[in-house]
């Protein structure tokens, strides 16, 4: 099976299995997305989601979080992975959308990760969510699951390797679900430890699946 092949099998299934692909974060806002992808750095978005509620009706807004200390919001974040730091990260954050962008969240790859706590990663998720931009953000599931199904070779050592080769190779209008395809297969299915391949519907086209076969 060609590359080009093993893309179109694997789009195909999953604009079947899965037309509809969203992020498992819940969120009302612009502003609430990018601080819950903060948040789930190196963390579940099941703990995330049960944090956000009382943090976002404290602090709906960049300006009312703008206005808080670090002791403020860490009582709100102090279960997830990391508190202090994203403490810090979230009002410093807060505080420059309110000061450089009018409390709006940009759009950008620039200037999302001109914010304290945005990688590529973060600023990826947020122009992919928020804006529908043709981004792929690599966390740990995309990288695994990209490797183990042939859609990148061993060549492609790090995440912005993984991204860059997937977005060559997937047409663009399918790139934002096409992140969560990922997210969630590897999620619950390509799990790291004990991939279910005897429940997924990839194993024809799985390079991981046909090698251990």
């Amino acid at each position: 099976m060609t590359k080009k092949e093993r893309y179109a099998a694997v789009v195909a299934y999953f604009e079947k299995a899965m037309p509809v692909a969203e992020t498992e974060l819940h969120y009302a806002s612009d502003f609430q997305l990018l601080v819950a992808v903060i948040l789930s750095a190196q963390c579940t978005d099941k703990r995330v989601n049960l944090v956000t509620p009382a943090l976002f009706e404290a602090y709906p807004t960049p300006q009312a979080m703008a206005a808080a200390t670090e002791e403020d919001i860490l009582g709100y974040i102090h279960s997830v992975s990391y508190p202090n730091s994203k403490a810090r990260h979230l009002l410093a954050t807060a505080q420059q959308l309110s000061e450089r962008f009018d409390g709006q969240v940009p759009g950008t790859l620039e200037e999302l990760t001109s914010l304290p706590g945005v990688g590529r990663k973060t600023a990826n998720v947020v122009m992919s969510v928020a804006f529908g931009q043709a981004r792929m953000a690599v966390d740990t599931h995309v990288f695994r699951v990209s490797h183990r199904m042939g859609l990148v070779g061993a060549a492609a050592k790090t995440p912005l390797a993984v991204e860059l080769e997937l977005v060559k190779h997937l047409p663009e209008e399918v790139i934002p679900r096409a992140h969560h395809w990922l997210i969630l297969h590897g999620r619950y299915v390509c799990t790291a430890l004990k991939p279910h391949c005897l429940e997924c519907g990839l194993q024809r086209t799985c390079v991981y699946f046909n090698k251990k076969s």
